[in-house]
């Protein structure tokens, strides 16, 4: 089965991407999805994060307070490469085990942190989602609330735009959120299809 790592900054449509694929009947592993299946109450990665975190970052009712979690993390470097080293190796290890259940000629794994985490050689090919950087805080401030400072940081913390560009095997520019996304998604949906046959 290929493997297509979908990947791309924040606010660039992973998601609406994936889910065009998905209306296509390609099975779609998310690894946002999966750390916040990882996090929930009662599992065992929210015990780890709370252990290293403290009680702060847990709402009254035992639930993950994302918003502390996420003001503790984008502020200090430090902390956010301890909550990586916990979930990182958790979601690759789900992804592994959703992927041996998988029958399907391709798959789509969206990872939004594939180059920043060293987990290219997961995939066979790479797909970036790409918009200017201004497009992608506008669409981040609507969508998250965030001030542009922030969302600036969270940008600054992943590989530059240009580099994304450079390593993808194929290239989906989602500048303006019209029909013809669709219609990109589509074309690579047949490329796909073409190129898993010719593995078999």
């Amino acid at each position: 089965m290929l493997k297509v790592g979908l990947t791309g900054g924040i606010g660039c449509g992973k998601s609406t991407v994936a889910g065009i694929f998905a209306d296509l009947n390609t099975p779609v592993l998310d690894a946002d999805q999966i750390a916040h299946r990882l996090v929930e109450k009662g599992q065992p990665a929210l015990a780890q994060i709370q252990q290293e975190f403290g009680t702060a970052i847990l709402n009254p009712d035992g639930s993950l307070n994302r918003q502390n979690l996420r003001e503790k993390v984008f502020s200090d470097l430090k902390q956010k490469q301890k909550l990586e080293s916990i979930l990182h190796p958790l979601i690759y290890k789900t992804i592994q085990a959703e992927l041996e259940q998988l029958v399907a000629p391709y798959c789509i794994i969206s990872i939004p942190l594939l180059f920043e985490t060293g987990m290219t050689h997961l995939v066979d090919r790479i797909l970036v989602i790409d918009c200017p950087v201004e497009t992608q805080i506008e669409r981040v401030q609507i969508r998250d609330n965030l001030t542009i400072e922030r969302i600036q940081s969270i940008i600054d913390n992943q590989v530059s735009r240009a580099y994304r560009k450079a390593k993808a095997d194929d290239l989906i520019d989602n500048s303006t959120a019209d029909y013809r996304l669709a219609e990109q998604v589509k074309k690579l949906h047949n490329l796909y299809l073409s190129l898993s046959a010719c593995r078999d």
